[in-house]
């Protein structure tokens, strides 16, 4: 049941992600990104990683996803002049594939993960106490600098978005 769940899911998220990347419309996008994200976190919660679950889709899929729907919603993009993406879609696409090439046949040489016969520690985020002790001291000032860029990246999309009136 468990592998059954693992492939439905799986499915779900890279069908998802196409989906997200193939769409023109970016508000689509966006929705599809937020399936996306709640595929990941059932990908977690199989993982028993039920912490960063819980944290994906509460900061991602809730306050990440909101805000980027605001910034798409703010700057109101109308269709212009197509965009021509049939090189960068070469591009990906190629690269795409040799990562799809060398993961299988990884899979395909290993056969399988060889685990350590002896027990291993458990992770320092393996307990709320011990995130929360690792987030607050060792990540402060990476997760404040994030949090200034997203504050930055905002007012930037407001600013290029407002629409100065027409002299005649």
């Amino acid at each position: 049941m468990a592998d059954f769940m693992f492939l439905l899911l799986a499915v779900f998220t890279v069908g998802c992600a196409l989906a997200m990347v193939c769409l023109r419309n970016s508000v689509n996008a966006a929705m599809c990104l937020l399936l996306c994200l709640a595929g990941v976190a059932g990908l977690m919660v199989q993982l028993d990683a039920f912490l960063l679950a819980f944290l994906l889709i509460l900061i991602y899929a809730g306050a990440v996803m909101a805000l980027f729907l605001f910034i798409i919603m703010l700057l109101d993009l109308r269709v212009g002049a197509p965009i021509s993406r049939k090189n960068i879609g070469l591009v990906s696409g190629f690269f795409s594939g040799a990562l799809l090439i060398a993961g299988v046949a990884s899979l395909i040489v290993h056969d399988r993960v060889a685990l350590p016969a002896q027990s291993l520690p458990a992770p320092v985020g393996a307990s709320l106490k011990g995130y929360a002790d690792s987030l607050f001291t060792v990540y402060m000032l990476p997760i404040q600098v994030i949090g200034f860029l997203l504050l930055i990246s905002m007012l930037g999309v407001i600013v290029l978005s407002q629409r100065t009136p027409h002299s005649e």
